[in-house]
């Protein structure tokens, strides 16, 4: 039997198990199964280890992704540049490396919903965990310039109380890195300046349950164009699909 899973503090509002249980099963792979792990504490994945000699692969979210960190032998390039670990690889001889798909997952699901445009692109990206690292390595790359936004922001980013209607205004891309809106909590969204979307911004939210958040029902709201995470979260499944088995 080959077992994989998904750790976090959390799960209820995960996809994963689902999305890899119809992989397998599509796959004919009988001998695969995925579960999901709440772990109150990071440092309770050696029990969990101990517990699963199988373990072929593991997914890690919120707010473990920076966390796990210490429990590994290695960080694979991606993982390094980005700051923060979702995908974990079981070697053959026994090492634990850390890898980081998120990066492939945004970039290529932005590509597909924000045009580039003429104009220097600029992007708030809300939050600062360890999904808005591999966020923000992705706007690097593409060259969109950004501002991160926090309640209390790191390396002179800014708050949710800098959001003057005319900043929203001047940045067409937004989005939402925060757990902020996740299933059960729906009613949650990030403090912001709604009144100031217009049908030129491009809301994405990371967040794929629910398909339609609070946040993204402002950015509807106004006209504007919207995504959720799901692309992005069957994007990086696949790339991590990709590690368990080169």
């Amino acid at each position: 039997m080959k077992e994989f899973g998904l750790i976090g503090r959390t799960l209820k509002h995960s996809f994963s198990q689902t999305y890899f249980t119809q992989k397998f099963h599509n796959l004919g792979l009988d001998d695969h199964q995925y579960e999901l792990f709440e772990l109150p504490e990071a440092a309770d994945l050696a029990q969990l280890l101990a517990a699963r000699p199988h373990l072929a692969g593991l997914n890690v979210t919120i707010p473990y992704k920076e966390q796990i960190w210490p429990y590994l032998d290695e960080l694979a390039s991606s993982a390094a540049r980005v700051g923060a670990v979702n995908v974990v690889e079981f070697t053959a001889d026994g090492r634990r490396v850390g890898h980081n798909t998120d990066v492939v997952g945004f970039q290529e699901s932005l590509r597909r919903f924000y045009p580039r445009r003429d104009v220097p692109d600029r992007a708030l990206v809300l939050g600062t965990g360890g999904a808005s690292k591999a966020v923000e390595v992705a706007l690097r790359d593409l060259g969109i310039g950004y501002w991160l936004v926090s309640r209390n922001p790191l390396n002179h980013g800014l708050t949710y109380d800098d959001l003057a209607p005319d900043l929203v205004a001047a940045h067409p891309l937004i989005i939402n890195t925060t757990p902020l809106g996740t299933f059960p909590n729906v009613d949650e969204c990030p403090p912001l300046p709604y009144h100031a979307l217009t049908p030129q911004h491009y809301l994405f939210d990371l967040i794929y349950n629910p398909a339609e958040t609070k946040f993204l029902q402002h950015g509807l709201a106004a006209g504007a164009h919207v995504l959720n995470g799901f692309e992005m979260l069957c994007l990086q499944a696949e790339a991590a699909w990709e590690i368990w088995n080169r």
